[in-house]
């Protein structure tokens, strides 16, 4: 990785002269139950986390800050490993932009670390892939504990069906069937590098791992295993779905409390501090 330039003075037209930026990435974890998603909403009063982050790094920089994310998360959907990126007219120390900008921020939002990088950097353009997860509660009574944190069924899970049916979402396909209607995305085709199904106690984890996401993606292909998990469809209706190509095949979109952000990958020029694939409760 190349080192972080100095700035040097830039003249304007105006003969004035302005401080080339500095650039951080940063690991942002939060609980988005209380959020109307990752992004900044057109309607006022409606929170936001990275608006909640871009006030509280402002603080820190004495000046306004945008940031970038490696992905956008819905609302209610949660996320150990979101990557950021911002420039900052000014240099503070990782400690700053750590502790700071945690002092600014609500409890449910916190910066893990701080880094400088160069301006090759880019949180969503150099990201190689973006990895989740999907908790599953199966239990007859629902939970008192992290009931925004899972998504909780009182119905008896097939590991074993679920695990069949996740291998026809595996590879490079169109996901029309996965995808929300309202997605803006240009292609539904997406390629899925692993989707395992595991148990850890009473939870079912689905982990993700693609070159990107649709709209709903992941939480569609939820909503398709727990159908087939609870044994009102066979695994073979996953790939049905996949292959009718159409929204309406498909099933329910399972609830985004269960969803965590765990992981982007960069080539290894950056340098950056590896996920440690959370949440923490989960192995």
């Amino acid at each position: 990785m190349s080192e972080q330039k100095n700035p040097e003075p830039k003249g304007s037209s105006q003969g004035a002269i302005s401080i080339a930026p500095y650039r951080y990435a940063l690991c942002v974890e939060y609980s988005g139950a209380a959020y109307r998603g990752w992004q900044i909403q057109k309607e006022g009063g409606v929170s936001s986390i990275q608006e909640e982050v871009e006030k509280a790094l402002s603080k820190i920089a004495n000046a306004p800050v945008s940031v970038i994310c490696a992905g956008r998360t819905d609302a209610g959907v949660n996320a150990t490993y979101q990557i950021i990126h911002f420039d900052s007219p000014v240099e503070r120390d990782v400690r700053a932009w750590v502790l700071g900008t945690n002092t600014n921020l609500p409890d449910d939002i916190a910066i893990q670390w701080a880094k400088p990088v160069n301006d090759d950097f880019h949180a969503r353009f150099s990201a190689l892939e973006r990895r989740y997860r999907y908790l599953i509660y199966c239990n007859p009574v629902k939970p008192a504990i992290l009931p925004r944190g899972i998504t909780w069924t009182y119905k008896e899970m097939d590991l074993q069906k679920m695990q069949e049916a996740a291998q026809y979402l595996i590879g490079e396909h169109d996901f029309t069937s996965y995808r929300a209607v309202a997605c803006q995305a240009h292609s539904p085709v997406r390629t899925v590098k692993q989707l395992d199904v595991y148990r850890s106690g009473s939870l079912i984890v689905l982990d993700v791992r693609a070159n990107a996401f649709l709209h709903h993606m992941i939480r569609n292909f939820a909503g398709v295993l727990m159908t087939i998990g609870c044994g009102e469809a066979e695994p073979i209706w996953a790939k049905q779905v996949l292959e009718a190509k159409d929204r309406r095949q498909g099933g329910v979109t399972a609830p985004p409390y269960g969803l965590y952000f765990v992981d982007a990958k960069y080539p290894d020029e950056f340098e950056l501090p590896k996920s440690k694939l959370g949440p923490y409760f989960v192995p």
